[in-house]
Formats: C-alpha cells, sequence, structure tokens
C-alpha cells in the first residue's frame, strides 16, 4: 500500500528536479521556493524509506533510486492525464458534441436562435437536441444523458447541485379556435369556463402542471376530453375546435390565426420562468460556458414573435 505521504505533488517536484538538475530551477518551474522544493524532496525521501539524494557541497544530487522513481512517476502522471482526459470525455466535459434538452415549445424561436449563436462561438461543435417533458428532461440531465436543459424552471425551487439561468418570462392564455364563440370579454375568467371542453397536455410537463394548478384554484375539474405528449399536437386540436386548452405566449406565432390567444384574467394570471439548467460542477466546461454566454445575451433580448414574452437582465 502507498503511504499517504507520498503525493501526486511530490513526484510532480521530484519528476521536475531530475529533469532541471537545480532546486532554483525546479522552484521556478513549480512556481514555489527553493525552501519548499527542498523539504518536498527530503519528505518524499523520509516516505520511500530509502536514500534518493546525497548532498555534493551546496547541490543536490538525485540517486539511481530517485531517477527509477521519477520515471515511474512520469509514466504514471500520463497514465492519470489520461484517465482524466477520458473520464471528462465521458461526462461530456469539452466533447466535441453538446447535448441539450428542451421543451417542445422553444423550438419555435429559441432553440434556433441559441444553435446559431453557439456554433458562431465554437464552429466546430456538433449540437444534438432532445426533447420532453419537464420531469423527462431533469432526469436526462441528472443520469448525463444531456449537458444542458431549456425548460420552465422548476417552481419549488432549483434541485441541488444544478445552476439556473433565468432567461424571459412567458405569460399563459386561453387558446380557442377562432371558428368558436368569440370571448365574453378581453380577458379570460377561468370560472366561466366550467362547461367547456379542453384539451391539454400529459403529466410531466410545465404547461400542464399550470393547467392543473389554475383550475384546481378556479374550484373545478375541467372537462378534458383529450391529452397529448407535445404542444404541437395540443395547438392542431385547438386549431380544430377539439377544445379550449392553457398555452404559452412564446408559441403564438406559430398557428397564427388558426388559434386565439385571449389573456387569462388578472386573478389567473400565471408566468412561466424559462431558463438554461446545467450540473454546477460542469459550469467551467468550455462548451457549456459558450452555451451560458449565448443563452444570458438572448436573454435580454426581446422575443421577435412571443406575445408576452418578457426578457430577463441576468447576471
Amino acid at each position: 500500500m502507498i503511504s499517504e505521504e507520498i503525493t501526486l505533488r511530490k513526484l510532480q517536484i521530484l519528476t521536475a528536479f531530475v529533469a532541471s538538475g537545480s532546486l532554483a530551477r525546479t522552484a521556478e518551474r513549480m512556481q514555489m521556493s527553493t525552501v519548499s522544493v527542498h523539504r518536498a524532496l527530503h519528505s518524499l525521501e523520509d516516505a520511500m524509506r530509502c536514500v534518493l539524494f546525497r548532498h555534493e557541497g551546496r547541490r543536490l544530487i538525485a540517486l539511481p533510486a530517485a531517477l527509477a522513481l521519477a520515471e515511474a512517476a512520469e509514466d504514471a502522471g500520463r497514465t492519470l492525464e489520461s484517465g482524466i482526459r477520458k473520464a471528462r470525455e465521458k461526462a461530456g466535459f469539452g466533447a466535441a458534441q453538446l447535448k441539450i434538452g428542451a421543451m417542445y415549445s422553444l423550438t419555435v424561436e429559441l432553440i434556433p436562435r441559441l444553435v446559431m449563436g453557439v456554433k458562431l462561438r465554437r464552429p466546430e461543435l456538433a449540437i444534438e437536441l432532445q426533447l420532453g417533458s419537464n420531469t423527462q428532461l431533469l432526469e436526462k440531465l441528472q443520469t448525463q444523458q444531456v449537458d444542458a436543459l431549456l425548460m420552465s424552471l422548476p417552481a419549488d425551487g432549483c434541485p441541488p447541485g444544478l445552476l439556473a439561468v433565468p432567461l424571459f418570462e412567458d405569460e399563459l392564455f386561453l387558446a380557442s379556435s377562432p371558428a368558436g364563440p368569440s370571448p365574453a370579454a378581453a380577458t379570460a375568467d377561468l370560472a366561466d369556463y366550467r362547461h367547456h371542453k379542453f384539451v391539454a397536455l400529459n403529466d410531466g410537463f410545465a404547461t400542464s402542471r399550470d393547467f392543473q394548478r389554475l383550475f384546481e384554484q378556479a374550484g373545478y375539474q375541467p372537462d378534458v376530453v383529450m391529452r397529448v405528449d407535445d404542444i404541437f399536437s395540443l395547438m392542431n386540436l385547438v386549431a380544430a375546435g377539439v377544445g379550449l386548452s392553457l398555452l404559452p405566449g412564446r408559441v403564438s406565432s406559430l398557428f397564427a390565426g388558426r388559434i386565439r390567444f385571449t389573456p387569462l384574467a388578472p386573478q389567473w394570471h400565471s408566468t412561466q420562468h424559462i431558463g438554461l439548467l446545467l450540473q454546477e460542477c460542469r459550469e467551467r466546461d468550455p462548451n457549456l460556458l459558450a452555451l451560458l454566454a449565448e443563452a444570458r445575451m438572448l436573454g435580454q433580448q426581446p422575443s421577435a414573435t412571443g406575445l408576452a414574452t418578457k426578457p430577463l437582465a441576468s447576471g
């Protein structure tokens, strides 16, 4: 068993000393004092329990035992560097590919702008997009299937070990087909829609979470005639008049003229906080630094097409 006194730092000092043959040059290379170099070498000698050096006047000479140890330390250093590089590649750190998880609704505008910006910063980077619900995306990030998420930030706070960067806020609207009756007022009071049919997203999505919460507050369970797994299918159902729904303003441009977006009455206002999520331990990853920089820049710009998105000045 290797003694805990034989440290990687001491072995690095030894290899530097053997290569330079001088305490002063070793100190300069290792950015430490000559006294500290001398102390580290003798501490290593004590831990090895054999003679590694001899003195010739004021000079310290490496003996064959020290040369053998230095050679082994160099080999071990190269093996360790290779292992660190492979481990980082497995974890996605500095990899040639960036995997981004996102909500379907963010592919309308944010994702294309973000991908283009990141590609300008890192042209060699391949970007893979994986879409899903909030629940699915969080699981993928925690199991390292993706490197970062673009999603509605969790209402109960950021999970431990994750870093959240707010980008913008978005409001929910009552969505209906223009072929149906016009709303009775400029804003929609959910209490008046008890007898209407609705379509909704399945559980796990941010918008389905808000849908359930708002109708619980309204005091009734809406008549949901169909549930789907993506927001685009949901919008097609609304446009076809299958039922009403609640939709975020960021998708309003996609079905322009085919879906009516009515603001909710003040007591039903619901805001989604859209942001970037990544693991704190990977904040300095070069790929994620580029993504963070681009996301922060986009987060300060107003949406080009969204109905009610509000940019955030993120720090």
